[in-house]
């Protein structure tokens, strides 16, 4: 992680679970880190868990990512305070328990916006900042297994999935999408889709807690691997399971 000294990293859902882990792998690892969350108060608990000669490194920034006018602010203040974005990772994610057939279709939309919108809303701002300065960076995408196939709910559970799996394939899409266009543009920003298995999360379904569970430090060490691969190297996809898992 030499190379991404003093660099600033955006983590998206840095509240909770996977984005709130890997605050803390990057500003360990020396990098500037800008977390974007709705739970500004949960970011600033985070903030007082690390070493004090480290708290300076991690700025906290209320924001729903499903916003796009609160991305463009959160943006547009990272670049006027700090010069721009390095690394991106889209981490926030939402689940709606419950089925598509009968759900609220606000529930439905919001998870949309979240998990694949406000991938684009950030995206865009982040590829925006790397060309205009010519920064060979680095976006991540915080994928799901059910990003590659529909998986069955453990044992005789009614599917509450709904958009989930809908929104990650998108994800999936998006990966390749992208990938052609930052060689097209000639860049040299890479681009990585993390897929975790069960993980032990805030917005893991009651039915699946039952079942083999990776922590949120086993995603986060997948995530610090890609990024310390050498400028020659890209990690297109990962998939990282708990041993035992039955999908």
């Amino acid at each position: 992680m030499e190379r991404w000294q003093n660099s600033v990293a955006v983590v998206t859902g840095a509240s909770s679970g996977i984005g709130a882990a890997l605050v803390k792998d990057l500003v360990r690892a020396g990098l500037i880190v800008v977390g974007l969350a709705r739970r500004l108060e949960r970011m600033e608990a985070l903030k007082e868990t690390l070493p004090e000669e480290l708290q300076s490194q991690f700025h906290a920034i209320k924001c729903d990512v499903a916003e796009q006018e609160q991305v463009a602010s959160a943006f547009d203040w990272i670049e006027a305070e700090l010069g721009g974005v390095d690394i991106l990772v889209n981490n926030a994610g939402l689940l709606y328990s419950g089925q598509l057939l009968t759900m609220q279709l606000e529930q439905l939309q919001h998870v949309f916006q979240v998990n694949l919108m406000g991938v684009v809303y950030c995206t865009q701002r982040a590829f925006r900042s790397m060309q205009q300065r010519n920064v060979a960076g680095h976006v991540v995408l915080i994928n799901s297994l059910t990003g590659h196939h529909v998986i069955h709910p453990p044992e005789a559970s009614l599917q509450c999935l709904n958009m989930y799996p809908v929104t990650k394939h998108g994800i999936s899409a998006l990966l390749e999408i992208l990938r052609q266009e930052l060689h097209g543009l000639q860049t040299k920003i890479k681009i990585t889709s993390i897929s975790p298995g069960v993980t032990d999360t805030e917005i893991l379904p009651t039915d699946y807690d039952t079942l083999p569970r990776l922590q949120p430090e086993d995603i986060t060490a997948g995530i610090m691997y890609a990024l310390a691969t050498p400028p020659h190297v890209q990690v297109h996809q990962l998939t990282i399971k708990p041993i035992g898992e039955p999908f």
